[in-house]
């Protein structure tokens, strides 16, 4: 996601429209990458709390314990289907991971008729057992009225701003677009192209936090509250279900109406429920992937537009597995980089992933009560929810985050410091 970004900044700061076909390997490309990403997430990051149980022991919450309860059958099917993707990616990219191939312009290298048919066939069984993982979905999660009642339970929602990219249709488009929020109550709160991100998103600091929290600006920082008086906006799958209209492919689309009626809202407030959203994505971008190799465009040789304007200044945003992702560079006239922004996922959703902590903390532990594991692990669901990346939303050089603990009691009175400078 970071490699579209870069690309689709580096298009904007030199002024260059890429061409039709190099636009589609990079949409196809970004699409497989999202399949995987997600799938990952799904089956060995957060899906076993659902699959397993948030009840069952620790050792037995991971890919083994996922297997045990599927079948090996579906182990191997979701093993294939990241192979799959990882291949399609490297097709594309130039390798499995890191893809090397998006340049200012458009990409590196055009593919040939063999590579748009091994994608296509690899694109098919991705649609094929996305669909199969939202049956295993309904049976062992909606099946359970235990999950469901937690899944829509209070100590798991929260009534928050949601944003995403969408189509010209206010369709979900994870690669090209426009920037879409919507209210709590679901109504349009604004549009915005890449170089109006500054008007409509502000940074918050805390001196507790190297990660900055993004807030709607118009609104202003309020705090970790939630509501329509609050700037604290989501982004990720559930919140670009809920920016958007609908899907843009069929099968998703059916998916998306059946979600939206099971949960009985719109928008879906229910921060477990992105779980059931990144499945949806996952077969959304299988039949993107499928529908962009079946078009024999992608082929096309000429894949770059050579720049030719002096570079300036440019933003490009995509979405990304976790949400909404921000890059903004300003070079100098020979176009070394002078100044830098982005704005990740992660970063979006930081206050809210931490109002979901704190709200799942104060509904299962309770006063007189030992803390058990099955309560930590279910508050490490909210958090698991967002499938977050630390990695990418703090930085510090020359690579030592110095950490600071306060340890309080009940009555916010000072017991320990924990230090690591």
């Amino acid at each position: 996601a970071h490699h579209m970004a870069a690309a689709k900044t580096g298009d904007a700061v030199y002024h260059v429209e890429p061409p039709p076909a190099a636009k589609k390997l990079r949409e196809l490309m970004n699409s497989a990458f999202f399949v995987a990403d997600h799938a990952t997430h799904f089956y060995i990051l957060g899906g076993p709390d659902f699959i397993v149980g948030p009840d069952a022991m620790k050792s037995e919450r991971n890919i083994l314990g996922v297997v045990k309860k599927v079948g090996k059958k579906i182990g191997a099917k979701v093993m294939q289907l990241l192979r799959d993707n990882h291949e399609i990616t490297a097709i594309i990219g130039g390798r499995y991971i890191h893809s090397v191939s998006a340049i200012i312009g458009g990409v590196s290298k055009p593919i040939t008729e063999e590579d748009r048919l091994a994608i296509i066939e690899r694109a098919e069984r991705s649609v094929e057992f996305a669909k199969t993982s939202l049956k295993l979905f309904e049976d062992i999660v909606l099946g359970n009225k235990a999950y469901v009642d937690m899944i829509i339970s209070d100590t798991f929602a929260h009534r928050t701003y949601y944003m995403g990219m969408v189509d010209e249709n206010n369709q979900v488009n994870f690669y090209d677009g426009i920037v879409r929020v919507v209210t709590p109550e679901g109504k349009e709160f604004v549009k915005f192209k890449p170089d109006e991100y500054l008007d409509v998103i502000a940074e918050h600091i805390e001196t507790w936090s190297y990660l900055k929290f993004a807030y709607l600006k118009e609104i202003g920082w309020k705090g970790f509250i939630d509501g329509s008086d609050s700037g604290v906006y989501r982004v990720g799958p559930l919140a670009r279900l809920n920016a958007a209209d609908g899907m843009a492919t069929p099968a998703a689309q059916a998916e998306y109406e059946k979600y939206i009626d099971t949960m009985g809202n719109k928008p879906v407030h229910s921060t477990l429920a992105n779980h059931w959203a990144r499945l949806i994505e996952i077969l959304y971008a299988s039949e993107r992937e499928l529908e962009l190799a079946q078009d024999k465009e992608i082929t096309n040789p000429h894949v770059h537009t050579i720049p030719i304007k002096k570079p300036t200044e440019g933003v490009g945003i995509v979405e990304a597995p976790r949400g909404t992702l921000i890059h903004h560079y300003t070079t100098d006239e020979k176009g070394l980089l002078q100044r830098v922004n982005l704005i990740v996922g992660t970063a979006n959703n930081y206050a809210a992933i931490d109002m979901s902590i704190k709200k799942a903390a104060q509904g299962l532990i309770k006063a007189g009560e030992p803390v058990s594991e099955v309560a930590l692990n279910k508050i490490e669901m909210a958090f698991r929810a967002y499938d977050p990346c630390i990695g990418c939303a703090t930085h510090a050089q020359p690579g030592d985050t110095p950490l600071l603990i306060n340890i309080y009691d009940q009555t916010h009175h000072l017991l320990n410091v924990v230090k690591r400078d």
